[in-house]
Formats: C-alpha cells, sequence, structure tokens
C-alpha cells in the first residue's frame, strides 16, 4: 500500500502584540497553531507580551520541536499566574475578582497605587528595581538555547528612550534584558539600560514591528495576532478611562503606520509604479479576539488569575480554529485581510481585498 502523500508545507510569519495579560490570548493562537503539522512558522516578531511568548516558543522548540513548545508556553503562564498571587489582594476587592469583565481598577488599593505611579516615578517607588518577570523569564527561558534555534528567526522589539527609535533585538541577541526591555512599562519600571542605552516597552514604537519579517524570511505571508483594540467606542470620562484608553492609541500608532504603508505600496503597485524584483508580495492575515475582550476595561491586561489566562487561551484556540478553517488555504495564496476596512479611517477602496506588497531591502 503506497505511503500517504503529506500535504505540502505552508510556511508562515508571525506577528504579536504586548498587552499585558491579554498575551494569554496569544497562547492560544500559538498552542492551536501548533498542532498543525503542515504549517511552519518560520519567524516571529513580538512586543512585550508578544516578545515573552515569541521567546518561550523558541527555546521550547528547541527542546523539543512543537510539543516542547505547547509544553513551555504553558509553564510561562502557568508560572507567570503564580508569581501573581501574592499582588492579587492588591489588586483586586472580592467584588472586582468576579465582575465579567476581568478587571482590577474597581480595588481601592489598586486605584491608590495607579495614582502613585502618576505622582512618583519607579526610581522612587522601586528603588531597588523589583521585577517578578525575571525570575520567571529565568526559571523558564535557557537564553544560550534559545539564541541556537534554527528552526525560526525572532525578533523583539524595544524602544530607545535616548532617541524614540524603535530597537529591534535579533534570535542571537535576545537576552533576559532585551525581553525586559520590551515590556518595560515607564510608569512601573526603571529603563531597562542594555550597553548603556536606556529602553522602554517596544509597543511605543513597534506594536509588533512587522518590518523585519519582509526582509528577514523566506514567507511572504504575515499572521497579525491583535490584541489590542484600535476602535473603542464612547468618550473615556474617568481618570484612568482616559489613561487607559491613551495607551491604547498609543500602542496601536505604529502598527497602523505600518499598515499605511502597506497599503499605500499595494496601491503603487495596482498603479503599474512598482514591481518586481524591488518589492516583494506580502500575504496579509489577522487573529483578533472577539468583541467581548475588547470591551473589558484595559485594566484587565492587569489581571494575572490563572481562571482569567485560562478564559483567554481558549478564546485564543476558538478563534485560531475558526481562522485555520477559513483562511488556511489562502496562506501562500493572497491575503485575508482588508488593511483598509480594519485599519484606515478613510480607506480608498473600503472592500477591496488581495496582495499586498513591501520593498525589499537594498542588498537583497
Amino acid at each position: 500500500m503506497a505511503a500517504r502523500k503529506k500535504p505540502p508545507m505552508k510556511m508562515l510569519n508571525l506577528a504579536l502584540q504586548g498587552g499585558g495579560a491579554h498575551g494569554a490570548f496569544t497562547w492560544g493562537v500559538l498552542d492551536r497553531l501548533l498542532e498543525e503539522e503542515d504549517v511552519q512558522i518560520a519567524a516571529v516578531s513580538g512586543t512585550s507580551a508578544g516578545a515573552m511568548n515569541a521567546a518561550v516558543i523558541a527555546d521550547g522548540w528547541v527542546e523539543g520541536g512543537r510539543d516542547g513548545a505547547k509544553r513551555e508556553l504553558a509553564r510561562f503562564w502557568s508560572e507567570m499566574s503564580g508569581a501573581s498571587k501574592l499582588l492579587e489582594p492588591w489588586l483586586m476587592t472580592p467584588f472586582g475578582s468576579v465582575t465579567k469583565i476581568f478587571g482590577v481598577d474597581q480595588g481601592a488599593v489598586f486605584s491608590f497605587m495607579d495614582a502613585l505611579t502618576r505622582t512618583f516615578s519607579p526610581y522612587e517607588l522601586n528603588p531597588m528595581n523589583l521585577n517578578p518577570l525575571r525570575d520567571v523569564l529565568g526559571k523558564i527561558i535557557n537564553f544560550e538555547r534559545l539564541q541556537t534555534c534554527e528552526h525560526l528567526q525572532i525578533f523583539v522589539t524595544a524602544t530607545n528612550v535616548e532617541t524614540g527609535q524603535p530597537r529591534v533585538f535579533t534570535r542571537e541577541e535576545i537576552t533576559m534584558e532585551a525581553l525586559l526591555a520590551s515590556g518595560c512599562l515607564p510608569f512601573i519600571f526603571q529603563a531597562v539600560e542594555i550597553d548603556g542605552v536606556p529602553y522602554w516597552d517596544g509597543g511605543y514604537m513597534g506594536n509588533p514591528s512587522i518590518w523585519p519579517l519582509y526582509y528577514n524570511s523566506p514567507s511572504g505571508d504575515v499572521l497579525l495576532v491583535q490584541i489590542n483594540p484600535v476602535m473603542r467606542k464612547g468618550t473615556p470620562k474617568r481618570a484612568l478611562e482616559i489613561v487607559n484608553r491613551l495607551n491604547e492609541i498609543s500602542f496601536n500608532s505604529s502598527l497602523i503606520s505600518e499598515m499605511r504603508a502597506i497599503e499605500f505600496v499595494r496601491h503603487l503597485i495596482d498603479a503599474g509604479k512598482l514591481g518586481e524584483p524591488q518589492y516583494r508580495h506580502v500575504n496579509m492575515h489577522m487573529i483578533a479576539p472577539p468583541d467581548g475582550l475588547h470591551e473589558m476595561t484595559a485594566d484587565s491586561k492587569m489581571n494575572a488569575s490563572w481562571e482569567f489566562f485560562t478564559f483567554l487561551h481558549q478564546l485564543g484556540r476558538n478563534e485560531t480554529e475558526t481562522w485555520l478553517k477559513a483562511n488556511k488555504k489562502m496562506i501562500g495564496v493572497d491575503s485575508t485581510l482588508d488593511i483598509a476596512k480594519t485599519f484606515l479611517t478613510k480607506p480608498a477602496h473600503a472592500t477591496r481585498t488581495g496582495t499586498n506588497i513591501i520593498k525589499k531591502k537594498a542588498h537583497a
């Protein structure tokens, strides 16, 4: 009996947004994608929680392939939940802990601490520069092993405090400090210094940075895992709501700029003004949470309870299952994301989908 022919491998790049605890949604997405044996993850670009997920799957893959990556992801999020146990009484009242939106802003102590961070810097409130994430990363990730992962390339973005420019660390450059820099919220943690340069959260300049995937991967398909809503209806009235919405806008601005550039270049290609070999085809795809997650208060990103993590994880698996059934066949063929309709306020052709094209490096 002839051996069953394996389906052709579909290569896919991943772009993982940061978003605190909501990164557990991305855990669910990755968990399901890793079960698709005919889908090969070629490269991953991540910021903040997205960077943690990216680093964990790379390290886990070296140790045990797809199963190793899945196992280490589950272990990472379990450790993150465990590390937060001591903080839960400070973040939530009994009423806040059972709210359907999983928010933490109903906790009186949380509100007090939030006010303190607006008045005093982390250099004053946290002079010892304590960060529980450091202990978790040190327990989960073998950085020397991660740097040898030949199966996929990893890119982690942080923001250079002095220049305001993004710094993208490649797999060979990823260390504990690079990951901490990518998730360094300046009101909570002291800037992370690497080679004498201070860095803050990468979300300010690349959430995530998509352009490294254009230039450094053989795959022409990018799957964006979005966890920060671009649209949130209504005007925030409370101080905390205003701050949270400002953060969402800031952390989406670089992504919107990249998407606008992709759409602009595509129109130039359609007009016959650009073409190969200077430009390459990039098919854009996206998995995002259902509307219910976007309706959660932004402060729910600080909820590290295991109940919340597993809830988000299952959402991520469910959304990925739906996406795969509808769009897997389009990997390597065409885009499934309508950039204009999703990201641009006044698109020229809001209903149009199709292949997107990005300029290659001059030396490519």
